[in-house]
Parts: structure tokens; C-alpha cells; sequence
């Protein structure tokens, strides 16, 4: 069976937690696309764990953890998570973790080019993570980036760094003005963090593709949201690759293949890092309470993260791009504290009202139409059936479900592993 888990919204909905309450019944789980630019926290008995690189499932000891070659992927940052991992006792072998030969390699200077950028742009920045992933996925584009199977031939990556390294200097030191880049520093910094990967580097295609034809339970993970697509975001604010579930076949090596289930990840409110418009944003101290309850900063960052009221317009247009067959919701104890909970219905663009998601200028310009629904003002995080929730509780993902337009199987009621409900029979866990 395969599985795909993927975030309706811009992010940050709580996929990672999903992940590893569904990697327990998987044999395979793979990330198919993005770098180190987001994270997917976690937390069970062992504690509280963030992964920027590595899927979700690592923690299961008895999954296997595929990095696929839609990804771009900071050998450096990789080089230390799995070091942490190791630290807190975390067994992270070559049979645990594979990475796609194909993968393309995130490098030094992408993550120069891609600070240079943000500084220049000033006000109009784009709220990138400074990690170089939209030059590392150009440079793919543009046919020259490294592979994760270069590292695999000293002789064949000095040709390849040589090349390189002549062309960078020619772009990004003289366009930035920034310190030239050398042959020997480049390659002592593949070598340094790349060495120790090698045995974990192979042709995963094959592998996958063998995994799912014998029937195995094949998780794939998405990073960021519909609204951060590249095609289908709200461009430029978006990341450089494709969040959507159709790619996910594509980037963790089985293209061609359909997914048996695509789990779409709500949040019962909405947060967004970075720039770009965000409709529902709330201001003041009403956001401030909403951030510090739902602990919402970066995973990657560290950044406070811009909160919302529940978008049923973006959120059903993320849920029609992601073509989800079940909705998760996640985060609904947050608002466990809110009198009233606003919700947004409508945008006003222009002086009307529209049910459709709007893009470019008229987004810009899109103001929210709220509603306010009741709250529950009880703590949530021990139900753990559906009649155990509030009647308020129960009506606010009634009237979710309804908007999205998509059944919702799992509310979650608190960050711990157990921490959800099933909702129904529709969509419920295999």
C-alpha cells in the first residue's frame, strides 16, 4: 500500500507527527522532495525530536528511512542531524537510512547566493530560511548541480568540482562581490561531511520500486504546503519544489505509480514562516496568545511563525490541489483556551465577496470575511473518542469538514504520539 502525507495548508500542520503515528504500520517511509528548510517535530517516550533531513520514521527501528532524489540535501546539515541522532542513542545505519543517488546536493554556495539574495531584495524579501535551497534546485534545473552519486568517485568530483567552482566564481562572487570560492576548500567540505554517507548512497528507484511491487507499506512525506508549491503556491513566496501528492511518486522514486491513500494535514487554525500574503493573519494580542499556546516557531528556525483564523478558502483550494481521500486535524486542543474562535469565510477582494482562492495582485489585496464560532473552554488533550469532545468542539470540526469538502478521519488533541482520536470510520487507519 502506498501512502502519501502531505500538508493542505502553507506548512507546518503537524505532517511529522502524522508520520510517525503512521510509520509504526509502514516498512518504508521516504521524503521526496525539499531540503533542510522546514522541520517535522516529533515527540514520544524518547522525547522531543526535530528533522530538517531525515523522514519522520527514523525513530521506528524497524522502518526503513529513504531521502529521494526530488530532494536537494546540505550534506553538512545531514552529517549532523544523524550525529544527534546517534547522540541520543538513536541507531542510524546504512540498512536504517538510504539516500537516492539522484538526489542533487545543497552546497556552501547556495546558501551564500541565497542569503546574498535576501539582503538585497530588503523589503521586498521573499522570508527565505537562508539555506540555500531555491539556488540548489536552479542549479538542478540548470544542469549543474552535484549528485549524491558523485561523491561516489574522488576522481569523477574533482572534474565536476573544478568545473563548478570556475563557474560560481564567474556568477556568484562577482555578481555578490563575495569571497571567492576554491577547488580545495570545496572539495575538503564534500569529502569532510560526504565520506561518511557513502554507504548509505544507492539506486533507491530500484529499491522502492521492488519494495511496492512485493505489496509493502510505503509512507511518503511531503515538507511544507499546497500554498508553498511552486506551481500551485502563492509565487514567488513559495519553496522550489513540488509539496503536492501527485509529485511524490515522481521524487521518491516511483514514477508512474497512483497513491492507494494521500493524507491531508489541517491545522485547526493557521500559521504560516515566511513572506507573502496570508489573509486570516491576526494581529496583537490575540495572536500573541494563539503563537504561545500552539508553540508556534520554526522547526528549522526558529522564527515566530505568523498566525491566523482557519482559512476555508485557501485551506479547500489546498485540499483540491492535494486531492486528499481523508483529512487530519491537527492541533484542535490549541484552542482550548479561545471564548470565541474566528474563522474565515469569504475574501472581500475589490469590494466583493469570493468563495475562490485568488492569486497574484488580487491576493494581495484580499481581505477576510469572519465568522465567530463558540468555543469549548475545556481541555481537550485526553479525549481520545469522538464523543468525548465537547458539543462545541465537536460542531467546529463538523463545520471544517463540511467547508473543506473532504472527510476528516484523526483529530489531534495534543503533540504526544497518542495524543489523537479517530473520527468515524472514514479513512481510518489501516
Amino acid at each position: 500500500m502506498l501512502t502519501c502525507v502531505v500538508g493542505v495548508n502553507w506548512g507546518d500542520e503537524g505532517k511529522g507527527r502524522m508520520v510517525d503515528l503512521l510509520s509504526e504500520e509502514s516498512e518504508i517511509v521516504a521524503r521526496y522532495q525539499g531540503g533542510n528548510n522546514a522541520g517535522h517535530t516529533v515527540i514520544n517516550d524518547m522525547g522531543k525530536f526535530v528533522f530538517n533531513l531525515l523522514p519522520s520514521g527514523i525513530l521506528r527501528g524497524n522502518v526503513t528511512n529513504i531521502l529521494g532524489g526530488g530532494m536537494v540535501i546540505d550534506i553538512e546539515h545531514l552529517h549532523n542531524e544523524i550525529v544527534h541522532l546517534r547522540e541520543r542513542g538513536i541507531n542510524v545505519t546504512p540498512e536504517r537510512l538510504m539516500i537516492s543517488h539522484r538526489a542533487a546536493i545543497s552546497m556552501p554556495w547556495h546558501r551564500d547566493a541565497d542569503g546574498l539574495e535576501e539582503d538585497r531584495l530588503g523589503k521586498n524579501k521573499q522570508g527565505s530560511t537562508r539555506r540555500g535551497i531555491g539556488p540548489a534546485y536552479s542549479d538542478k534545473a540548470l544542469r549543474k548541480a552535484l549528485r549524491m552519486e558523485s561523491l561516489l568517485d574522488a576522481e569523477y568530483l574533482r572534474e565536476l568540482v573544478e568545473q563548478l567552482v570556475e563557474w560560481k566564481n564567474a556568477t556568484v562572487a562577482k555578481v555578490y562581490g563575495s569571497k571567492p570560492y576554491t577547488v580545495e576548500e570545496t572539495l575538503a567540505w564534500l569529502h569532510g561531511f560526504g565520506d561518511s554517507l557513502i554507504p548509505h548512497i544507492h539506486d533507491t528507484d530500484e529499491y522502492i520500486q521492488q519494495a511496492d511491487k512485493a505489496g509493502k507499506n510505503i509512507l511518503l512525506e511531503a515538507q511544507l504546503g499546497t500554498l508553498r508549491d511552486i506551481d500551485f503556491g502563492i509565487y514567488p513566496y513559495t519553496t522550489s519544489s513540488s509539496a503536492l501528492a501527485a509529485y511524490a511518486p515522481v521524487g521518491a522514486g516511483l514514477p508512474g505509480r497512483v497513491p492507494d491513500r494521500t493524507i491531508g494535514v489541517v491545522k485547526a487554525y493557521s500559521s504560516s514562516v515566511g513572506g507573502g500574503p496570508f489573509v486570516s493573519e491576526m494581529f496583537g494580542e490575540e495572536s500573541d496568545r494563539l503563537r504561545e499556546a500552539g508553540e508556534e516557531y520554526g522547526a528549522a528556525t526558529g522564527r515566530p511563525r505568523r498566525v491566523g483564523a482557519f482559512d476555508a478558502v485557501a485551506t479547500r483550494y489546498g485540499a483540491k490541489m492535494q486531492a486528499p481521500t481523508d483529512i487530519v486535524l491537527t492541533k484542535l486542543d490549541v484552542l482550548d483556551q479561545m471564548d470565541e474562535i474566528p474563522v474565515c469565510t469569504q475574501y472581500e477582494v475589490d469590494g466583493e465577496r469570493v468563495d475562490t482562492f485568488v492569486t497574484g495582485a488580487k491576493l494581495n489585496r484580499a481581505k477576510p470575511v469572519f465568522i465567530r464560532m463558540k468555543g469549548w473552554k475545556k481541555k481537550l488533550s485526553d479525549c481520545r473518542k469522538e464523543a468525548d469532545l465537547p458539543p462545541e468542539a465537536r460542531a467546529y470540526v463538523d463545520w471544517i469538514e463540511e467547508h473543506i469538502g473532504v472527510p476528516i478521519s484523526t483529530v489531534s488533541v495534543g503533540a504526544h504520539r497518542d495524543a489523537y482520536l479517530l473520527r468515524n470510520s472514514a479513512g481510518a487507519r489501516q
